[in-house]
């Protein structure tokens, strides 16, 4: 049974509200992660819990439980000369900035227009409804390493550090 300190194997389709499949995973390769460590957005973590081998589910997860809400503070514009001068600043790329602090956070470019760069720091799937149809394929308890790391490892213990 699903429960906190247990690894989770999933397949599942994720939806948005238009229908469109945003994400998928059988199982053949299933998501395998670490309940209860804040691996998967909160809504789905929170549905999972108490499911067992071979159940399936369908989930709607809010904007609130999945990946926050748009902030529209984290779109901005930014002038090119604060990029280094032989980036090839393309949309859909991804760089980590600063925010003050000390706390580095992802953006992604979403257009260029001359010396003009339109950024967005939010999850590509803030603010959106998901929706997830689950199927849950292992739950075992977690290893003493899996639990000291905070994460699953691959089968036979495996993983990359």
């Amino acid at each position: 049974m699903i429960k906190d300190q247990t690894v989770v194997s999933l397949s599942y389709s994720l939806k948005n509200s238009e229908g469109e499949e945003l994400g998928r995973a059988d199982a053949a390769q299933p998501l395998s992660y670490l309940h209860g460590s804040g691996q998967i957005v909160p809504g789905l973590e929170q549905a999972l819990e108490g499911l067992k081998v071979g159940d399936k589910k369908d989930i709607t997860v809010s904007p609130k439980e999945g990946y926050g809400e748009t902030i529209s503070n984290l779109k901005m514009k930014v002038e090119r000369k604060l990029f280094p001068p032989d980036a090839d600043i393309q949309p859909g790329m991804q760089f980590r900035a600063d925010i003050g602090s000390g706390k580095e956070h992802t953006f992604t470019v979403m257009t260029v227009e001359g010396d003009d760069i339109n950024i967005d720091g939010n999850h590509p799937l803030s603010g959106q409804t998901l929706h997830f149809s689950v199927e849950v394929v292992e739950v075992r308890e977690a290893t003493k390493e899996e639990l000291e790391h905070g994460h699953a490892h691959g089968p036979g213990g495996a993983h990359n550090h």
